[in-house]
């Protein structure tokens, strides 16, 4: 970790030895798990959602609402510049891609408008695979 900036800089062959082949193929090849097979999408408990790449925090459980999406959802990330947000125009569309301030690394991506009743009415959409979750009940 570069102690001035909080950044995280690794080779691809560093990030290959610690994250599993899915992690790395969404977290640093920008893939998408499959709609309802994380881990996180109805999970309820209360804690600190962390990038499961480098560890920094994300989102919190208080942030974390129901879209029935597939995938979990929050309304703001936990710190405004916990995340970055970049255009992406893949799949022949145009998106908000949300990745990690930390480490670059891809999340998910960010919807507004769409209706849900939260305080910003935006839909951070992450991906479970992408994230670890401190629940409440382990932080000391």
């Amino acid at each position: 970790m570069d102690e001035t900036t909080g950044s995280v800089h690794r080779s691809e062959e560093e990030w290959r030895a610690v994250l599993d082949p899915e992690a790395f193929a969404v977290l640093r090849q920008g893939a998408t798990e499959r709609p309802w097979s994380g881990e996180y999408v109805s999970t309820s408990a209360t804690g600190v959602y962390r990038c499961r790449a480098c560890g920094a925090e994300l989102f919190r459980s208080s942030q974390k609402f129901e879209s029935h999406c597939g995938w979990p959802s929050f309304f703001d990330p936990a710190q405004s510049e916990a995340v970055t947000l970049h255009e992406d125009r893949s799949l022949g569309m145009v998106r908000t891609e949300v990745r990690c301030a930390a480490c670059d690394s891809h999340l998910g991506h960010v919807f507004y408008g769409e209706g849900y009743d939260t305080p910003t009415d935006a839909r951070y959409c992450i991906n479970s695979v992408a994230l670890t979750l401190e629940a409440d009940d382990s932080v000391q």
